[in-house]
């Protein structure tokens, strides 16, 4: 009797997915927001979901982000408190594009978008990361050590050459 139970629950699971299936025959992400609108377009103009799909939908993430960021002064461009939000909104819809067609995130095509982003709006900002030292203190650092050991070694061999072994 259980083995019945258990094939017929095995052909219900399988006679669900087929349902499913030809009920919806796009995959896609999630079924949130405008997901299922999006894989459709991906279907019907770019054959599936593609990188070249995705790439073109995430256009329009970048080009709301240009937008918001050219309705900005160009002074506030780099006051992180007035970018965040447009900065995060941008972030958000990337990944739910990449959602939406099943495409991992962060991927190489997100993280050209974001490189070319900072390029455009953020490559004047001052950044708040330590910076190298001039390269006088850089020599006079690298240099001391590297003659303070032949120092050293003469040292070393002259006080063995004496035979004064005591101190």
């Amino acid at each position: 009797m259980k083995g019945a139970l258990g094939l017929f629950g095995v052909f219900l699971s399988f006679l669900c997915d087929y349902t499913q299936a030809s009920a919806s025959s796009i995959a896609c992400g999630n079924n949130t927001g405008n997901c299922s609108e999006q894989c459709k377009i991906c279907y019907d103009y770019f054959n599936g979901l593609t990188m070249d799909c995705l790439s073109t939908l995430i256009n329009l993430c970048v080009i709301n982000f240009e937008k918001a960021m050219f309705s900005l002064n160009n002074t506030d461009w780099c006051v992180w408190r007035k970018v965040s939000s447009l900065y995060s909104n941008m972030s958000y819809c990337t990944e739910r594009f990449s959602d939406c067609l099943l495409i991992p995130w962060p991927n190489p095509l997100v993280e050209e978008t974001f490189v070319s982003t900072h390029s455009k709006f953020f490559h004047d900002c001052p950044t708040e990361e330590l910076s190298d030292p001039p390269p006088a203190i850089i020599f006079a650092l690298v240099i001391t050590p590297i003659c303070l050991i032949p120092v050293m070694v003469s040292l070393v061999v002259l006080k063995t050459k004496n035979g004064d072994g005591s101190s």
